[in-house]
């Protein structure tokens, strides 16, 4: 790795700084006395410093930061551990001290995926990596092949949704230490999971992020972002900025042996360059560790820029918009982003089912009339990953109310149905499949006058919704910064024995069973080109060509009131909401909030 502190095979450490706004740099080293060794960084041509110390000088467990200019002290913007918090000295870390022994280890196909997002602090009550390895065979028994990791690396404080990381290379030390997060990756292996780490590489958190003292080409004058300067990947200075996000990708892919990573919100990357820097990164992932092993990258874009799923080196996007459709069908809310589904749900439905994106190119309201998307429908169903919950969906409403809070429980596990069933990726946030009754609010933990910032901008961006016009109603919303917010967060596992949280986690289970057993199986080399069709205000028929050339065919009102129209199914029953749904069916109606799977085997 170019950046940061990596181990000699002569037990020496080699420092590396790219620092090409300051002219000089120096190493302070602390070992476990309280005397510092300061050494002098030879500098190096386009801005950079390094150093090789003798193993007397440093070793594995060194606290380290380097001095710019002979004033202030900055940790590692590659550290690989950061031990006090941001603020703090780095530590060297051996990256090669931890036994892997997941070798046999190849990863799993895409179309195998089901995905479980979790936050590491507060899926469990001890909120750390080794706590989260207890619950992974109770995932596995669900259903579950792929387990998403919120946000990682290193951020202020000991509580956050990890969006505010700073340095990006540690993993944050209130979760545990780096060998930790390998053995939960290797616990997972050992289950047959593949684990997949969101990364965030549009912004750096507000607190403790020190590049602009030492590298201001790290951010662009020209672009900005809802965080202010964007990153610098294509001006002056940005190849040694691209360079250490593609590393920071390689280095989680292979120094962890994730399996996948989430790019956060990769239309706030602005970049003019060509290839720009998500397909440069997606080819570098392919290049390296995807030669040997089957590694995934995923995308979230609110653009819906269907070419880079076109690239080969992307597997998939999260589909915002039929979790969208979804959550009016089932909640009736149309503040916000709402407003652009409420006109058609069922139509906007069903083109996410058959082509990926609701919005591929048409005008949305809820962006002053902008265009938004491109065309999807040649696209395969995987590209595309569903769900009705995530931190985001959950997290950014005011109080944190998860969908089993919001919908009549009919209504959920007919959308349920529809959802776990297709073939596109489904993806669960921690807790849903139990019907959580805790929420997932946002939380962080800032000081001073940027925690003060924090809540009141929390509360203003609400300002425009019906209900909390008034300031006092704002003024209930949950402080962001309180320690409370945070605790009342943690999933409470206890639940699970009681009946109505048992019934819900049967039912997930039920139609986990029915996709690994009969959809998932017929999955792989599934193309484009699904039809739907609309059946009165609420019902829809989608119908897919699966990869061995079998119908897959889904039949669905979600609505309340039945709709009538000619409707052609046939093969074998998957799935059907009532016992008699085939006969009524048959007759062409379709009863208020129902769903029925049927699999029609190709003609010889």
């Amino acid at each position: 790795m170019p950046f940061g502190a990596c181990m000699l095979p002569d037990g020496g450490i080699h420092f590396r700084l790219w620092a090409p706004s300051v002219r000089r740099v120096e190493l302070i080293l602390k070992n476990n006395t309280d005397k510092e060794i300061i050494l002098p960084m030879h500098r190096l041509a386009d801005g950079w410093f390094q150093i090789k110390t003798s193993p007397q000088q440093a070793t594995p467990g060194t606290l380290y930061h380097y001095r710019l200019d002979g004033g202030l002290s900055v940790p590692d913007p590659a550290s690989r551990a950061n031990p006090q918090d941001v603020h703090g000295p780095s530590q060297v870390v051996d990256a090669t001290a931890f036994i892997w022994q997941d070798d046999s280890w190849q990863g799993r196909p895409w179309h195998e995926a089901v995905i479980y997002e979790l936050h590491l602090g507060t899926f469990t009550n001890e909120g750390t990596f080794r706590a989260a390895i207890q619950r992974l065979d109770y995932l596995v028994e669900l259903g579950i092949t792929a387990i998403e990791l919120m946000p990682a690396a290193d951020f202020p404080g000991t509580r956050n949704w990890g969006y505010d990381g700073v340095l990006l290379f540690a993993p944050d030390h209130s979760y545990g230490s780096p060998d930790d997060l390998k053995a939960l990756v290797q616990a997972a292996h050992a289950r047959g999971l593949m684990v997949l780490l969101d990364v965030v590489y549009n912004h750096f958190g507000p607190d403790g992020n020190y590049l602009h003292s030492y590298a201001q080409q790290f951010f662009s004058e020209r672009h900005h972002t809802p965080w202010g300067a964007a990153i610098n990947f294509d001006g002056d200075g940005s190849r040694t900025v691209r360079d250490f996000f593609i590393h920071n990708a390689l280095y989680w892919l292979e120094e962890y042996h994730f399996d996948g990573l989430r790019l956060d919100a990769v239309h706030a990357i602005i970049d003019d360059s060509r290839p720009d820097i998500v397909e440069e990164l997606a080819a570098a992932v392919q290049a390296g560790p995807g030669q040997s092993r089957k590694v995934h990258l995923i995308l979230e874009n609110d653009a819906n820029t269907a070419r880079y799923l076109k690239l080969g080196t992307i597997a998939a996007q999260w589909n915002d918009d039929i979790h969208h459709a979804l959550h009016f069908l089932l909640t009736g809310e149309r503040d916000g982003y709402y407003a652009d589904y409420a006109g058609q749900p069922t139509r906007h439905l069903a083109r996410c089912l058959a082509e990926g994106f609701a919005f591929q190119g048409e005008p949305s309201p809820f962006r002053d009339g902008r265009p938004r998307g491109e065309p999807s429908g040649d696209l395969p169903p995987g590209a595309f990953i569903n769900f009705i919950q995530t931190h985001d969906q959950i997290g950014n409403r005011a109080y944190g109310e998860r969908i089993a809070m919001l919908a009549q429980q009919r209504p959920l596990q007919i959308a349920l149905a529809v959802l776990l069933l297709a073939p596109s990726p489904p993806l669960l946030f921690m807790g849903e499949e139990f019907a959580a009754a805790t929420p997932f609010q946002f939380f962080c933990d800032f000081q001073g006058d940027l925690a003060e910032a924090i809540t009141e901008g929390r509360r203003r961006e609400f300002a425009g919704f019906r209900k909390f016009a008034d300031p006092a109603a704002r003024a209930g919303i949950p402080d962001p910064n309180d320690p409370a917010t945070f605790v009342r967060c943690k999933l409470n596992w206890d639940c699970l024995d009681e009946p109505q949280h048992k019934a819900w986690l049967e039912y997930y289970r039920s139609l986990l069973t029915l996709r690994r057993t009969h959809v998932v199986p017929r999955l792989s080399g599934m193309d484009g080109g699904a039809e739907f069709e609309l059946i009165g205000a609420s019902g829809l028929v989608v119908r897919w060509r699966l990869g061995d050339s079998a119908q897959l065919m889904l039949l669905a009102n979600l609505g309340d009131d039945q709709v009538e129209g000619a409707l052609r199914f046939a093969g074998t029953s998957l799935y059907c909401s009532q016992p008699d749904l085939p006969e009524i069916l048959a007759v062409g109606r379709m009863p208020p909030w129902c769903a029925a799977w049927f699999i029609e085997e190709a003609q010889l």
